[in-house]
């Protein structure tokens, strides 16, 4: 049965499921009923960090124009474009046993595609979520619903996977970015010019 999250929790992933080596980061979210006058296309994408919580290039950024990893231990399974339908909306395949140790921590992001000319936000998505799966058997292991009521912000930090000692974990985040991917590129390290 997998563990419901709260905001904040950090939960470990390989210590309650030895040999678990492959799994699927699943982000998802609707729409709600509010006309904006366009399409909603949300792009999840996933930073590689080292220590200092920045990338060490830009090849450590994975989301629909880089939808693999160097390293080939990070692949974005394709962008979405609508959300609709059950499930999820995008998904990122992490072989953890083949991250480079430079990097300690992969955290798991959503914004809005073209939020300001669409005049759209996070206030207008509803059930959104981040879980963890093993890849292999395909168990859900951890979810954490994104309770938070965001008004203005167009990108989101769902949550990250992070090393500590020899085992993987989960932190549930739910932190909220006025400025959309330029905002958290350069939050990472990324020039997003």
């Amino acid at each position: 049965m997998p563990i419901n999250l709260s905001k904040g929790q950090k939960v470990s992933l390989t210590k309650d499921n030895p040999g678990l080596s492959n799994v699927i980061v699943g982000l998802g979210w609707d729409i709600n009923q509010f006309d904006t006058g366009g399409e909603f296309d949300l792009d999840a994408a996933a930073f590689l960090l080292t220590d200092s919580g920045k990338v060490s290039s830009q090849d450590d950024f994975v989301f629909y124009g880089n939808l693999e990893h160097v390293s080939h231990s990070v692949k974005h399974m394709g962008d979405n474009r609508t959300g609709a339908g059950e499930g999820d909306d995008e998904q990122i395949l992490i072989a953890l046993g083949q991250v480079p140790a430079n990097f300690t921590r992969i955290a798991f992001t959503a914004t809005i595609y073209e939020a300001d000319q669409r005049h759209q936000n996070f206030g207008q998505v509803n059930n959104a979520y981040i879980r963890i799966l093993n890849a292999d058997t395909g168990e859900e292991l951890m979810r954490y619903d994104l309770g938070e009521d965001f008004s203005i912000e167009t990108a989101v930090v769902f949550g990250e996977v992070y090393k500590n000692g020899g085992e993987w974990k989960f932190n549930a985040i739910g932190s909220g970015y006025q400025g959309g991917l330029a905002a958290l590129c350069a939050n990472y390290g990324i020039d997003a010019q």
